[in-house]
């Protein structure tokens, strides 16, 4: 039986986006109450009944949310440019190492703006 998980995780974090023009609202410092959402996939142990423990998945993901959480994203290596694209990004290629059966990152920065990275 193939199965697909899901799992949530909230980071509260400030970022600019500086290669927009100056003028630009993301131009300016702000934060966001962002959500990244980790999906796995594959074929359910016919012995556990299960695909992964959940637990395994926020063990995984908790180094991350370390870097990420009530930071500035601007200064977390390898985003510079912290737009939802790039921390979608950003958290695949940490992650996917620890979590083989990885495959998708949504990363939400408000209630109805996310950025889906299917590697």
């Amino acid at each position: 039986m193939k199965i697909e998980l899901r799992k949530t995780f909230q980071f509260e974090a400030a970022h600019l986006l500086p290669l927009l023009p100056e003028t630009h609202k993301c131009r300016r410092l702000h934060g966001h109450s962002f959500q990244a959402e980790i999906v796995v996939a594959g074929e359910v142990d016919p012995r556990l009944g299960w695909l992964v423990d959940y637990a395994d998945i926020s063990e995984a993901f908790r180094p991350l949310w370390e870097q990420l959480d009530h930071r500035y994203l601007n200064e977390v290596p390898g985003l510079t440019n912290p737009t939802s694209e790039n921390v979608a990004v950003w958290i695949w290629e940490r992650l996917k190492p620890r979590l083989p059966l990885l495959t998708e990152v949504a990363v939400a920065e408000t209630c109805t703006a996310r950025c889906v990275y299917r590697g």
